[in-house]
């Protein structure tokens, strides 16, 4: 499947991105250099990272690999990175981002998140989780807003096309539009079936800001049969009847209810197969199938950071 066969989504800033994304989490060693060189062969035109994951490089060794086989151009794709809590007081903002930039071996991303709407006090750019006498994390209690005006200026030293936020809940994120001067033009949250987060979604649309979603298929767990919406037997049904696999009905549903997925695979046969969603259409009652999943519940709920007052998830979106 070509990249010319997928869906794009255009931001509020008038760029573009593809409707589903490769996400990289937790691939290292290698495997994030070959799963974005496949990616890219396979029509991904939308990558996402981040500072915390420790793998930029191995993005930007593939982009440049694929960039210099005249496969792509810079422009055709669309480079996701994050800034990590420990870099949120205003002054480390921006030497954070040419560090990531280093990292990339590029001049610019098309996108620089804030990666969590807390921080953590800084002792070094490597050390990413502070720990005190007693193992908890360090939190510190820095304004994202303070955080998010240097990072507008990123965008006005041409470092980062676009600024976006993840794991904003409702409140951050209306504080956020009513005291910045360049709007999000994403917000990446956990979502998936049983966390189908259709409030915050509808937010967002209103505010024309897309959201991506990470843990789109709930990090499955074959041994378990866990989530059970790509172990159940219903779900099973439904990809029967499409001639697909559960993953990719349920990559499917999440672009349906407005979100941009962004799958994790190394695997290059899972790669290809998350990326063949765009020829087919779930039903009503499909949809009612995988609405019924919903509990509310996170696999991500950061409970090492309950203390800050910035953390988002008191709020049920």
């Amino acid at each position: 499947m070509s990249a010319s066969k997928a869906l794009y989504v255009k931001n509020n800033n008038g760029t573009q991105i593809q409707a589903i994304g490769l996400g990289t989490y937790t691939s290292l060693g290698g495997d994030c250099e070959r799963a974005t060189l496949h990616a890219i062969d396979v029509g991904y035109r939308h990558i996402d990272t981040a500072y915390f994951y420790e793998n930029e490089a191995e993005v930007g060794a593939a982009v440049q690999k694929k960039i210099a086989e005249g496969v792509i151009k810079r422009e055709d794709i669309f480079i996701t990175t994050k800034l990590w809590c420990h870099f949120h007081e205003p002054e480390r903002v921006e030497a954070a981002c040419r560090k990531t930039l280093a990292n990339f071996g590029l001049e610019y991303v098309d996108l620089y998140l804030m990666h969590w709407p807390y921080s953590y006090v800084y002792r070094g750019d490597n050390e990413m989780m502070p720990t005190d006498a007693k193992g908890e994390v360090e939190l510190n209690d820095i304004d994202y807003l303070d955080t998010w005006r240097a990072m507008e200026k990123l965008v006005e030293l041409g470092l980062t096309k676009s600024i976006g936020v993840s794991n904003f809940n409702s409140e951050q994120l209306t504080r956020l539009l009513a005291n910045s001067k360049i709007k999000p033009i994403h917000n990446q949250i956990e979502c998936h079936p049983a966390l189908n987060q259709k409030k915050l979604i509808a937010l967002c649309k209103q505010h024309d800001i897309v959201v991506t979603a990470y843990c789109p298929l709930g990090r499955p767990d074959p041994a378990k049969k866990q989530p059970n919406f790509i172990y159940d037997d219903k779900v099973q049904a439904i990809a029967n009847k499409y001639k697909k696999s559960t993953a990719q009905v349920v990559l499917r549903y999440l672009i349906e209810i407005g979100t941009v997925p962004l799958p994790k695979s190394s695997n290059p046969k899972r790669i290809e197969e998350n990326f063949n969603i765009f020829d087919f259409k779930l039903d009503a009652a499909d949809h009612a199938v995988l609405d019924s999943y919903h509990t509310g519940e996170r696999l991500i709920p950061m409970e090492h950071a309950i203390k800050s007052k910035y953390y988002p998830f008191h709020l049920e979106f």
